[in-house]
């Protein structure tokens, strides 16, 4: 008579060469299964339509013999009302598997990770990183300064929105319910902006077979945008100055700059020392950071020499000129702008007009057209504003291979001499005298 198995007789149960099988006598059917390699397990044999099958119940002792017992009479069971139980424990498995598949899959398609695998794998190796910075923005997405490899979600307009669903139940309808919520709050230009960098992220998705259909397709910019045209006239340009010098640092000398070299917002609030050679005068902007991605050497005038002399060196993990903390540039230029058209409306006279809307890029083209007045060539000047179209595009561009240093030197010496004689008012043109601005804009002066 076969004995029933204890604890006890499985734990003395000896390996063997081969494989071994012992059947318990108190369930029939229910086997200790014993390996040459000592490891020791439950199963079941049973019959099924005539065929003889198995059921590995699972590794002693981390199964009990109770619980086989408990198993293996439930798998007979099963099998005496004509169920397979072997081939349902395989379907039970193969589900369990889908499930976490699906639900690891579910996770990864959520919005905010998706949006954080395009900005990683996509913005950050294709575009300058003042542009991916700004994608992950509008995204919701900044990273954090102990780990910039790291996105933190930062909320925002598409973030606050979109958080925790998945990428593929946003609907058309919803990308039109975000623009209209960011252009009924007063913002229609952001508006575009928001619209640009889902559009970017779900054509992305597009090519990663994470979507089948962008739900962008024909949706417009909430708003019409216009080439900005906006030069500001010696009196602004002065009284903008002025009012820089009493912001002091870090946005002071930074507008400063921006009048006096004409070169972006993001280059020169993300200048670098390393950038600088005071002996030569020269200030040379590596690829990565201009926005054409060729390198760009713009001669520095004494005036601007003279601002940077005066700069506090701030140790930074990259070497900023304006920064107010050690692991960044500068920012905060929508606070800083509000605060030089407070000072400027603070000196005016009483009953001036405040300026009209303007913007630090208004700065570049207004360089742009005061040397164009002051007979400097157009070549010379697309070369310091660094542009890649106009007189140089095309086959042209390919062919003149001109640097033109010398040109641009001459050029930002003239013009930082002009500037220094708005600010000083000794500026006059020949036809008429500069007037205030009060009488410029109840149309005196054109």
């Amino acid at each position: 008579m076969t004995k029933a198995l204890t604890a006890k007789r499985i734990e003395s149960a000896p390996s063997g060469p081969i494989r071994t099988e012992i059947p318990d006598g108190l369930l029939v059917g229910l086997y200790l299964v014993v390996q040459p390699s000592g490891a020791k397990s439950f199963a079941v044999r049973y019959r099924h339509a005539g065929q003889p099958r198995k059921l590995t119940l699972g590794a002693f002792p981390a199964l009990s013999l109770e619980v086989a017992r408990d198993l293996g009479g439930k798998a007979l069971r099963a099998a005496a009302e004509g169920r397979d139980p072997a081939t349902e424990k395989q379907a039970a498995k193969s589900d369990a598997k889908k499930a976490e598949a699906e639900a690891i899959r579910g996770q990864r398609d959520l919005y905010e990770n998706v949006a954080r695998e395009f900005i990683e794998r996509h913005a950050m190796k294709s575009n300058r990183p003042s542009t991916s910075r700004e994608t992950a923005r509008i995204l919701g997405l900044r990273p954090p300064p102990d780990d910039p490899s790291l996105l933190a979600d930062i909320g925002g307009d598409v973030m606050s929105a979109w958080r925790g669903r998945r990428i593929q139940d946003i609907t058309k309808r919803d990308v039109i319910a975000l623009l209209d919520s960011v252009n009924d709050r007063g913002s229609p230009i952001m508006a575009n902006r928001v619209l640009s960098a889902v559009r970017k992220l779900f054509n992305w998705c597009l090519s990663r077979d994470v979507l089948q259909v962008s739900p962008c397709t024909l949706v417009s910019p909430p708003a019409p945008e216009r080439s900005r045209d906006r030069v500001l006239s010696d009196d602004e340009l002065r009284l903008v100055w002025k009012a820089a010098e009493a912001e002091g640092w870090p946005f002071g000398p930074l507008v400063k700059l921006l009048v006096l070299t004409g070169q972006r917002v993001s280059e020169v609030g993300g200048m670098r020392w390393d950038e600088i050679n005071k002996t030569q005068k020269l200030w040379t902007l590596p690829a990565e950071r201009v926005k054409n991605g060729i390198r760009h050497e713009v001669p520095l005038p004494e005036a601007a020499i003279a601002i940077i002399s005066t700069l506090p060196h701030i140790k930074t993990t990259e070497g900023h000129v304006f920064t107010t903390r050690r692991d960044a540039a500068v920012s905060g230029f929508s606070r800083a702008k509000n605060s030089l058209d407070a000072t400027i409306a603070a000196g005016l006279p009483t009953g001036a007009t405040a300026l009209d809307h303007w913007t630090f890029h208004d700065l570049r083209r207004t360089m742009a057209s005061g040397m164009a007045r002051l007979g400097i060539q157009l070549q010379v000047i697309e070369k310091i504003l660094n542009h890649s179209s106009g007189s140089f595009r095309g086959i042209v561009g390919v062919y003149q291979r001109h640097s033109y240093s010398d040109e641009k030197r001459k050029a930002l010496e003239v013009w930082a001499a002009f500037v220094q004689s708005v600010v000083a008012d000794t500026w006059r043109r020949e036809d008429q005298q500069v007037v205030s601005i009060q009488d410029r804009r109840t149309g005196a002066h054109q």
